[in-house]
């Protein structure tokens, strides 16, 4: 089973320096009907403007995964890790019993365009921890991509999490698949573009939350950028 989430479906927040849109329940927005998909908990694309950003505060036992679409993500936590996120680069945080952070765009005249993914762990109380690595964009053209998975699998950021994330770039004639294994959901998350998922047409914006499907077929892209997750059920 395929069931689209229309762009426009999404909640949405507009705190004036942060306007962000939730894929599911977050803050001050709830619907039942939306409050994660399989293991996944949070995926908000949020644009930060000029000079403002995510004061310091904490969060513990979730895998955050920072996805930068463009501009620039500054991060310090109390790790002692203080690094800028440019586009190409994927970010993830384990929380584990406790970190603080806080993410900023310092940037006179650009908005940061970001995605914010939490992904619920298979284990608590660890050690938390922080992981930053480049994805050309060669390395994503017209195929997916693994960036984050729990084996760190094809030089992939390591998870503490029953999950899978991929990334691809398709145009043209360009086309990808996935399988998936029985008994697991998949979430695919279309950043900007157009494309089709097992047939079914996605817009920027736009996601499918697959449930009994045996794999995931990506054709038809125009300027797709995609986010993919195979995820535990």
């Amino acid at each position: 089973m395929l069931t689209v989430r229309k762009s426009m479906d999404r909640g949405y927040a507009d705190h004036g320096w942060l306007k962000s849109f939730h894929s599911f329940s977050f803050a001050g927005y709830y619907d039942p009907k939306h409050m994660g998909w399989g293991n996944l908990r949070v995926i908000n694309e949020d644009r930060v403007a000029p000079g403002t950003g995510f004061g310091t505060h904490g969060h513990r036992d979730m895998e955050i995964i920072s996805y930068v679409v463009s501009g620039e993500l500054a991060h310090k936590d109390s790790m002692g890790n203080v690094k800028g996120i440019p586009p190409g680069d994927v970010q993830r945080m384990s929380a584990g019993r406790g970190v603080m952070h806080s993410e900023f765009n310092h940037a006179p005249n650009e908005t940061t365009h970001f995605f914010q993914i939490w992904i619920e762990p298979n284990v608590t109380g660890i050690e938390p921890s922080y992981e930053q690595k480049t994805f050309a964009a060669s390395e994503k053209q017209g195929c997916l991509r693994l960036v984050a998975s729990n084996d760190a699998a094809q030089g992939a950021v390591r998870i503490h999490a029953d999950a899978h994330m991929y990334c691809g770039l398709f145009d043209g004639e360009q086309s990808a698949q996935l399988a998936l294994q029985s008994g697991r959901k998949a979430y695919v998350h279309l950043v900007r573009g157009e494309i089709e998922v097992n047939g079914t047409a996605l817009a920027t914006g736009d996601a499918a939350l697959l449930e009994g499907e045996a794999g995931i077929a990506l054709a038809h892209g125009r300027g797709a950028e995609v986010l993919v997750f195979d995820l535990q059920a």
